[in-house]
């Protein structure tokens, strides 16, 4: 019934933030307006929109332990290409943590708006074959 559609993401300079975008998340502009620009990733049918903003915005919370969360991430099959892809880049990374299956780390965009990228090990109940699967029955 209800998927996420696309999430919105506010930049400080719509035209070097969509570059970015583009050159290091791979992301293909849809369309531009006057305080934003839309975009589709290769996989995935979510979108982005880089949404105009007068300055920085918190696109995280603080948790109880006072570590900065995302409120989404992007999940990848190979993890380690994806954080060497960043590191080779010289975009900001934190290191690769595994919590018990789950493999993650942070990736900080131009205007420092945090982003996790996953990798769910197959045996999870959050990997996407076996979200499927339980959607496909109903649960």
């Amino acid at each position: 019934m209800f998927k996420i559609d696309s999430i919105f993401i506010p930049v400080t300079n719509i035209e070097k933030a969509a570059d970015w975008y583009e050159k290091y998340l791979g992301a293909q502009k849809i369309n531009s307006w006057d305080n934003g620009a839309g975009f589709y990733l290769a996989a995935g049918s979510t979108q982005l929109a880089l949404i105009k903003a007068e300055s920085e915005q918190p696109v995280a919370f603080i948790t109880e332990g006072r570590q900065k969360n995302a409120y989404y991430n992007f999940v990848v099959d190979d993890i380690e290409a994806a954080h060497h892809h960043f590191q080779s880049h010289n975009v900001e990374t934190t290191e690769i943590n595994n919590f018990g299956g789950m493999k993650c780390f942070d990736f900080f965009d131009l205007d420092g708006n945090p982003f996790s990228v996953v990798n769910e090990a197959e045996d999870s109940p959050f990997h996407s074959d076996n979200v499927r699967k339980m959607q496909r029955n109903g649960k």
